[in-house]
């Protein structure tokens, strides 16, 4: 296919904000939005291109159409494409500066020793898992938080031992900063942290936005939160640009200690750059934890105009005196 030079660039630049996938299968990659709706945003960008030339765009980046099932009781959110169009404005104005864009997730618990996990592998012996999958015959429980840096297409999971609270994932991407952030952007003065609208970063806790605080001061960096609107959360970068990657590394194989998960986890990688770095946090995060009484009334967390459900900034206290 002959194309104009930068179209791809430019197809890339339109179709990322609106891109979704699975986290559990490599390569399962869609977009809701219709060929004349990249037409139009093509021409943009200065690209007169046809609806035909769309479809092949679409076929050589490996992308189709999904089409929505009426299965939930909800409608679709009102608001669901003025926040995508906000989410693609704050990545714009990042990817542009000495700041970094980070997708924050929790992937889903796993346990450990014997138990039966889905998927193949080569091996000399044969596997042998129980023959029932009960929580109660694990030997423990481990709970991934993932941080995907999304200019440096790198990978970090911290694996908890106690629960998936609001300061378990606060604590998370404060180590990926300590560790591996500050060192990447020296020159930072924020970060756009990209996440869904529920879990431990849910929108609607008070906890999470006063352990955001407390994250911020200890960074001593804004932090600008973006949330993905409801039934949106695959369209979060880090469900289909790193999770499918990590099942992929982990398929097939018994998960018969920390020292093995780690191991798994760490080599899940792609031939494009992907790389993955894996830490245990240890501490107890015990569930049940509310923000303090009179926070509501005293939080410092700076809400958006547009949308402040779903976008809003945590500042450093010192900043403000």
């Amino acid at each position: 296919m002959t194309l104009f030079p930068g179209l791809d660039a430019a197809f890339l630049d339109v179709i990322n904000p609106r891109v979704a996938g699975d986290p559990m299968r490599e390569g399962v990659l869609w977009t809701n939005l219709s060929r004349a709706d990249i037409v139009a945003e093509l021409g943009e960008r200065g690209f007169q291109v046809s609806v035909p030339v769309v479809s092949q765009l679409l076929d050589r980046h490996h992308l189709g159409r999904r089409k929505a099932q009426k299965t939930l009781p909800l409608e679709r959110h009102a608001q669901r494409d003025q926040q995508f169009h906000n989410i693609a404005r704050f990545r714009a104005e990042y990817e542009n500066s000495p700041n970094p864009i980070i997708s924050v997730d929790s992937k889903h618990k796993e346990f450990l020793g014997l138990l039966f996990r889905a998927g193949r592998l080569y091996t000399r012996k044969p596997l042998k898992a129980l023959d029932h999958d009960f929580p109660s015959a694990a030997d423990g429980v481990i709970y991934p938080h993932g941080i995907y840096d999304c200019k440096r297409n790198l990978g970090h999971i911290n694996l908890g031992l106690s629960h998936d609270t609001s300061r378990f994932a606060c604590d998370s991407v404060a180590y990926w900063w300590d560790r591996f952030g500050q060192a990447a952007f020296p020159q930072a003065t924020s970060i756009l942290m990209l996440c869904d609208g529920g879990g431990s970063n849910a929108a609607n806790r008070h906890v999470f936005k006063y352990r955001l605080e407390q994250l911020a001061d200890r960074l001593e960096r804004e932090i600008r939160v973006a949330h993905y609107p409801p039934y949106c959360s695959k369209y979060n970068p880090i469900e289909h640009r790193f999770f499918p990657h990590v099942t992929r590394a982990c398929q097939g194989l018994l998960f018969t200690s920390l020292e093995v998960v780690c191991q798994a986890m760490a080599r899940a990688s792609t031939k494009t750059g992907l790389a993955t770095t894996v830490h245990v946090l240890h501490g107890e995060y015990p569930t049940g934890e509310e923000a303090p009484k009179n926070y509501k009334k005293a939080r410092a967390i700076l809400f958006d105009e547009e949308l402040p459900a779903w976008n809003y900034r945590a500042v450093p206290a010192k900043w403000g005196s």
